[in-house]
């Protein structure tokens, strides 16, 4: 089934730009980790982005290096804090979509699928990193496949 959650990758402070987008560290981590999932052969089929600047940029970045057949998409209700629940259902019927969105709405919606519970927190994110859940093919949750992130620390 595939399903790729991506935090944002790191932006800049509000200060220096009131709607933040990417800074160069963060458009360098994300250049870094699409590579490397292209390496891998990750196979995308779509990519939908919350708006905010920083995510449309890093969904941006993923697309040009795994080039998803159904394009990348902004959505509605991907903020960090709105409710994760309305995702549920959709991530169960859409194979290969891949989500960028914001912290701590990616931690809530990792937990709701593999566990069925919002918290406790089961993954911790990092700024341009890509979790892979699946079907976990003994039950009806997902299961933690595999991850990317910037940084091992």
């Amino acid at each position: 089934m595939a399903l790729y959650l991506v935090q944002h990758g790191l932006s800049l402070p509000r200060e220096v730009d009131p709607d933040p987008g990417l800074s160069p560290e963060g458009v360098a981590q994300v250049q870094r980790i699409a590579g490397v999932a292209r390496g891998y052969g990750v196979s995308v089929a779509r990519i939908i982005h919350s708006g905010k600047k920083r995510a449309e940029q890093t969904a941006a970045i993923l697309a040009a290096a795994l080039e998803p057949s159904g394009g990348v998409d902004l959505a509605d209700a991907l903020g960090p804090l709105d409710p994760v629940s309305p995702w549920a259902p959709r991530i169960r019927t859409e194979h290969g979509l891949m989500l960028v969105g914001h912290l701590p709405f990616m931690e809530r919606l990792t937990s709701l699928l593999v566990i069925g519970a919002e918290r406790p927190m089961i993954f911790k994110f990092q700024n341009g990193g890509i979790v892979c859940l699946d079907r976990n093919p003994e039950a009806s949750s997902l299961v933690v496949k595999w991850a990317l992130m910037p940084n091992i620390s």
